[in-house]
C-alpha cells in the first residue's frame, strides 16, 4: 500500500467503535494492507500467519481465485436485488447445494445476513410452528450453559447466562431454561448421569419449551467445550419424545471444521431446524442460512399469518449467493477431508503445552486447537508477542485457540502450535 493511502490509526482509535472494545482504553489495531493465501499483510511490513482465519470463516485462506472470479463476475450482471416476489440464479443454485450436503429432512432455505440474523430466524420458526398450531404455551427455548449463538436479542437470549458477555442485559431479554452444560469428553466416556439429568429437565419443562438449541459437539464461543456425541444423540431422542423441536447452530462448526462436514455428523442426528453462516462463503461476504424441514415450513405457512415473518434487506444477494456457491465447490475440489485430517494431525503438537505448568487442558477436534491456560489472558499483551513471531492469533478469556484457513500448510500450522509454546512458556501473556 503506497503511503497516501495509509490508514489513519488517530482517526480509528478516536472515532470507530470495534467489536467488544472499549473507547476509553481501546485494545490496538494492526492495520492490514493486504491479504493472500493464509496470510495478512500489516502496513508496517509484517506478514502474518492467520491462525483465526476471520474468525473461522476464510476456510481456502484469502484471495483465491475462484471465490474473486465468483465475485467479479457476478458483478458484471446484477449485485442484489431485493428477494420479495423476485429470485435469481445464485440464490437457486446455492440452495439447491445446501438442501444437497445438509441432512435429508432438511429442505427448506431461508437466506439471511449473518449468523446472528439466522438463530432470529431459528427462533421465530420454531415459535410460529407451535403458535400455527395453537400450542401458545409452547413459548421458551431450552438450552445448555456455556453457548454462544450471537449478538442479536433474541440470539444473546439462549447464551450462557451468567458467564456470557450479555450477562449485562439480564431482565431485558427473554428468559429460557438453562441445563448444565455438556462436560462429557468427546473422546471420554459418557456421563450418564447427565443424560438423565437433561431427561429430567425435559420431562419438567416440555410444556413450555419449544424448541432446544445447542451448538453441536463444540460450543464455540462461550468456551470452546467440546462434548460427548451421546450428549447430542440423546438431546435428538428426548426432542422426538417429548415432542420438542431440536434447533442446530452449527454457524461455526459447519463445513469441515470438526472432522465431519457439519458436527451433528459425530453423533449421526439430524436436526428439525439448522443455522449456518461463517464459512458459508469462504469468508468472502456476509451470508448466512436458516434450514428446515417440509413439516415445519408447511405447518408454519398454514397459521394465521400464513408466511414466516422474517424478511431481511439483502436477503439472497446475488454477489453472496453467488460465492457462496463457488466455496462449497471448492470445498469438495479441495477435498477438505484431507485438508482437515492433515491440519488436525499437524495440530498434535499443540499438546506439548500440557509440560508447561500454566496449562490447564489441551483440546484437538478437526482443524480446531485450544490451549486453556490458569489465568485471564492479556490480549494486548500476547497479541503484541504473536506479531513479533509472524502469527496472527487473537485469544479470549482463558482460552488461546487457532482455527486456521484448510489450505494452511504444516510449515505454518507447526509455526503457529510453536509460538502458542513460546508464548505460555515466556509469560507473554
Amino acid at each position: 500500500m503506497s503511503k497516501n493511502n495509509t490508514i489513519d490509526l488517530d482517526f480509528d482509535k478516536n472515532h470507530i467503535w470495534h467489536p467488544y472494545t472499549s473507547m476509553i482504553d481501546p485494545l490496538p489495531v494492526y492495520p492490514v494492507s493486504h491479504t493472500l493465501g493464509p496470510h495478512l499483510y500489516l502496513e508496517s511490513g509484517e506478514q502474518l500467519i492467520d491462525g483465526m482465519a476471520s474468525w473461522w470463516s476464510a476456510i481456502h485462506g484469502y484471495n483465491h481465485p475462484k471465490l474473486v472470479n465468483a465475485i467479479t463476475e457476478q458483478a458484471t450482471t446484477m449485485s442484489h436485488v431485493m428477494f420479495g416476489g423476485i429470485t435469481h440464479a445464485p440464490a437457486v443454485t446455492l440452495c439447491k447445494k445446501l438442501v444437497e450436503i445438509t441432512p435429508d429432512p432438511l429442505q427448506k432455505v431461508f437466506l439471511a445476513d449473518s449468523g446472528s440474523v439466522s438463530v432470529e430466524v431459528a427462533i421465530k420458526m420454531a415459535l410460529q410452528y407451535w403458535i400455527s398450531q395453537g400450542q401458545h404455551t409452547k413459548s421458551k427455548l431450552m438450552t445448555a450453559k456455556k453457548g454462544y449463538h450471537g449478538d442479536t436479542f433474541a440470539a444473546m437470549s439462549v447464551c450462557d447466562p451468567v458467564n456470557s458477555m450479555h450477562s449485562m442485559y439480564q431482565g431485558f431479554l427473554p428468559e429460557h431454561i438453562f441445563v448444565p452444560a455438556p462436560s462429557a469428553s468427546i473422546s471420554g466416556a459418557v456421563n450418564q448421569q447427565e443424560l438423565l439429568e437433561l431427561e429430567q429437565a425435559f420431562k419438567q419443562y416440555h410444556h413450555e419449551v419449544a424448541a432446544f438449541i445447542i451448538e453441536p459437539i463444540l460450543q464455540n464461543a462461550g468456551g470452546m467445550n467440546f462434548y460427548h456425541p451421546a450428549y447430542l444423540a440423546k438431546l435428538r431422542a428426548l426432542c422426538d419424545e417429548y415432542n420438542v423441536l431440536l434447533i442446530l447452530d452449527e454457524i461455526a462448526t459447519g463445513f469441515g471444521r470438526t472432522g465431519k462436514l457439519f458436527a451433528c455428523e459425530h453423533a449421526n442426528i439430524s436436526p428439525d431446524i439448522l443455522c449456518i453462516g461463517k464459512a458459508l462463503t469462504g469468508g468472502m461476504m456476509t451470508l448466512s442460512a436458516t434450514l428446515t424441514t417440509d413439516n415445519i415450513a408447511f405447518e408454519i405457512s398454514k397459521g394465521s399469518a400464513g408466511v414466516l415473518m422474517h424478511g431481511p434487506t439483502f436477503m439472497g444477494n446475488p454477489l453472496a449467493c453467488a460465492v457462496a456457491s463457488a466455496s462449497i465447490e471448492l470445498l469438495f475440489e479441495n477435498d477438505w477431508q484431507a485438508q482437515v485430517a492433515r491440519i488436525s494431525k499437524t495440530m498434535q503438537a499443540l499438546t506439548q503445552c500440557m509440560q508447561l505448568d500454566d496449562v490447564q487442558d489441551v483440546r484437538i477436534l478437526g482443524a480446531i486447537g485450544v490451549v486453556e491456560v490458569n489465568r485471564t489472558i492479556d490480549v494486548a499483551k500476547i497479541q503484541k508477542f504473536f506479531i513479533s513471531q509472524g502469527l496472527w492469533i487473537r485469544p479470549f478469556g482463558k482460552l488461546i485457540y487457532i482455527m486456521p484457513p484448510y489450505t494452511t500448510s504444516d510449515q505454518h500450522i507447526t509455526a503457529l502450535c510453536t509460538g502458542i509454546y513460546a508464548a505460555i512458556a515466556q509469560q507473554q501473556y
